[in-house]
């Protein structure tokens, strides 16, 4: 069974994390492989679940006795909680434990949200917690690739010569990589079965992770949300449509996609600004963090993005992928960069990667061929717009297979470049 396991690039973060930190905390949407790291990839330490009722209600009636009986059990290796959000009580118990004890590397938590979630136990426990967010496989992980440094690539001196052989891929394979998600068991169904296995997978979320950060009310108006955002993903959020949509208050809105963040399945991508305030859009956009699900949520199949059929949806969920190839790999880089989007009065650029006075900017376009048309917006922006005083560097992501360079630090690179490295 080992050997079938899919290798994961967070395995070298919690490595680390554990010479520096007294706690280590995971978290990411259920699914996506943290208990499969912890207990079958890591073999090491003392593993309890807390998916396990008795377990569940030991911990609950007695965190602080459970915990030191496990870390004796566990000796100078991690205790490992799996799904430690579902007991509120674990935190202090765990804050009383490290208080006493500074030896590194003590507890290993996974869960869908973060356990530490008051301010007085996060703010006690600032430089004894490393938090570390596992999202669903990369596009390199699935190939079983090294991670994609490709923003470390456009920012050194960045030259085709220098570029890893980037994979043959094909238009249908691109769709097909797209729609099936990021989620390891869910990913190798086919068709309706994977979409009918997303959807589940939804409503699961739904009746119980979402309990576990907030109780709410009307749970099939957040099953509406959730369809709303799969609509929206990649557009601006415009949060007074999305409640007139569905019915609530922008304040309910508001609280329920701030719940969706804190479970990783959506994120906010703010917007970048250069000072010239009264040409510049400041309005986040909106981005479901796995195309599967907006794949299944929206009933979208290869054949959807037939030529003859709705090629439009593609552009939407293309640019999704790109975006959760690239937040799944800022970690591995040298520098430590930051996303964003950017939006003038008549141009915008789908992604701004920011370290220090570097910018590389991004746009993607789901077509197989680029010609000079297509780099004339990222020319503009670097030469003449706001990205004139600072070093920039211009990417355009395609379906194409061959990378392309148009001069002045513009390339052109095929999607598979995300599996290339």
């Amino acid at each position: 069974m080992a050997e079938a396991l899919l290798p994961r690039h967070l395995s070298s973060e919690l490595d680390d994390a554990l010479v520096s930190a007294r706690v280590v905390n995971i978290i990411g949407p259920r699914q996506t492989g943290k208990t499969t790291l912890v207990r079958d990839l890591f073999h090491r330490g003392r593993y309890v679940t807390l998916d396990n009722s008795g377990t569940l209600a030991a911990m609950q009636s007695d965190a602080l006795g459970q915990l030191r009986a496990l870390a004796v059990e566990a000796g100078d290796q991690p205790v490992i909680v799996d799904e430690a959000q579902r007991c509120k009580p674990l935190a202090l118990a765990i804050k009383q434990i490290v208080d006493e004890n500074r030896r590194r590397g003590q507890f290993i938590l996974t869960g869908s949200s973060n356990v530490f979630t008051t301010a007085e136990v996060a703010d006690s426990l600032a430089g004894r917690v490393r938090t570390i967010r596992m999202l669903p496989l990369s596009a390199a992980e699935i190939c079983r690739c090294a991670p994609a440094k490709l923003l470390d690539w456009a920012s050194d001196d960045p030259r085709i010569e220098t570029l890893p052989r980037i994979p043959k891929t094909s238009r249908d394979q691109y769709i097909d990589l797209i729609v099936r998600g990021g989620y390891p068991e869910i990913r190798e169904l086919e068709g309706r079965q994977r979409n009918a296995l997303y959807n589940d997978y939804i409503n699961t979320i739904v009746d119980r992770d979402v309990a576990d950060v907030m109780k709410i009310r009307k749970s099939d108006v957040m099953r509406k949300l959730i369809r709303q955002v799969a609509a929206r993903t990649a557009n601006e959020l415009n949060v007074d449509a999305i409640g007139s949509d569905i019915g609530i208050q922008r304040a309910t809105t508001e609280q329920y996609l701030d719940i969706l963040t804190r479970l990783s399945l959506v994120e906010r991508l703010g917007a970048w600004t250069s000072g010239e305030v009264s040409r510049e859009v400041k309005q986040s956009k909106l981005h479901m963090l796995d195309t599967g699900i907006v794949a299944a949520l929206r009933n979208l199949t290869p054949g959807t993005f037939m030529a003859d059929a709705n090629p439009t949806a593609l552009g939407p969920l293309v640019e999704t992928f790109t975006y959760t190839e690239l937040l799944k790999n800022l970690p591995y880089q040298r520098e430590h960069w930051t996303l964003h989007h950017w939006r003038g009065k008549r141009q915008e650029v789908d992604f701004l990667a920011e370290a220090g006075r570097t910018l590389i900017a991004i746009e993607v376009k789901a077509t197989t061929s680029l010609d000079s048309k297509d780099i004339g917006n990222l020319r503009w922006f670097k030469s003449n717009g706001p990205g004139a005083s600072w070093n920039v560097t211009g990417l355009i992501i395609y379906f194409g297979n061959d990378p392309l360079s148009f001069g002045d630090k513009i390339f052109g690179l095929p999607l598979s470049v995300f599996a290339a490295f």
